[in-house]
């Protein structure tokens, strides 16, 4: 194998394996997978297998791909933590090929400004000089999900620059980095209430909030929508980038948290689960207004009645 790689290894509980391999084959189709919960010696002669297959824990599986020097680690390791946090599945990580202390900080060469419509996406350690009417956004996303780099941030916040037109209140569900709110909140959202089930991600968004001077955001724990505080006359936006079981999860119930004309957009769905949305999203009265896509994603978004 050509090049320099870090080896990315996911250790789940042998029952989540089809839905942990399902969320990190979005990041590499080329998956290696270590289950032994079916093996057997029946037919084969145990001195030719190896020691540790025969005492390999067989209510655990393994799930590896190799990540090139050139691709941001650490953000794969968030978009990781943060889809396998939502689907509430246990997880272990181990990485070889590359210390800890240097891939913590390793993502950190790759962040560089970020240019999305009338928004810049700036690391917070560095100066930028915005030009006119541009808008900027500051953000040390640390070992949260979010950084702009990724397609499912991007398209959301396509979308969000022409549907924020000023005084808002927006719902954020799985708000990993706090990027999304911060930059409802920078499009003049007038108050935006954050979630992920995640308390890194909680405690990443909250200094967030605070380094891009977003007072108007409030970041909290929950999963899905049992934490979620309601308003009177509900939220008047709902942005969601999660996965699609976890968003067919949301749509039977988020209507109760939403104004009735409140779009809602969601993101984090591979272009093979596109109809499922659109047929959930129907199935609970939501039709779709908007779709954007880039390479193996998809965003959409979905009103009721539409």
């Amino acid at each position: 194998m050509a090049g320099i790689w870090t080896k990315l290894t996911i250790v789940v509980r042998t029952k989540d394996l089809d839905r942990a391999s399902a969320v990190i084959s979005m990041l590499d189709n080329g998956l290696m997978i270590e289950d032994y919960s079916d093996f057997s010696l029946n037919g084969m002669y145990g001195e030719l297998v190896d020691d540790s297959i025969l005492h390999a824990d067989k209510t655990k599986a393994r799930i590896s791909i190799f990540v090139p020097e050139e691709k941001n680690l650490s953000e794969y390791i968030a978009f990781i933590d943060a889809k396998l946090s939502s689907l509430s599945i246990s997880f272990e990580k181990e990485i070889e090929g590359m210390e800890e202390e240097n891939w913590a900080d390793s993502w950190k060469k790759y962040f560089k400004p970020i240019k999305l419509g009338r928004v810049t996406i700036v690391p917070a350690w560095e100066d930028y000089d915005a030009s006119e009417g541009e808008v900027i956004i500051k953000i040390d996303p640390g070992m949260a999900f979010g950084t702009g780099t990724h397609e499912t941030t991007r398209l959301v916040m396509k979308i969000m620059q022409d549907v924020v037109c000023g005084g808002e209140r927006v719902l954020d569900v799985g708000c990993g980095s706090g990027i999304l709110a911060i930059t409802a909140s920078k499009l003049g959202a007038a108050e935006c209430n954050a979630y992920d089930i995640d308390p890194v991600a909680v405690k990443v968004a909250k200094e967030n909030a605070k380094i891009a001077g977003c007072d108007n955001i409030t970041v909290g724990t929950s999963d899905l929508l049992r934490g979620v505080e309601k308003k009177a006359g509900g939220y008047d936006l709902c942005v969601a980038n999660i996965v699609a079981d976890i968003i067919i999860r949301m749509l039977p119930d988020i209507h109760a948290y939403l104004s009735p004309e409140a779009p809602i957009i969601l993101s984090g769905i591979v272009a093979e689960r596109e109809n499922d949305i659109k047929s959930a999203a129907a199935a609970h009265g939501y039709g779709v207004v908007r779709i954007e896509r880039e390479n193996d994603w998809v965003a959409m978004m979905i009103k009721r009645g539409a």
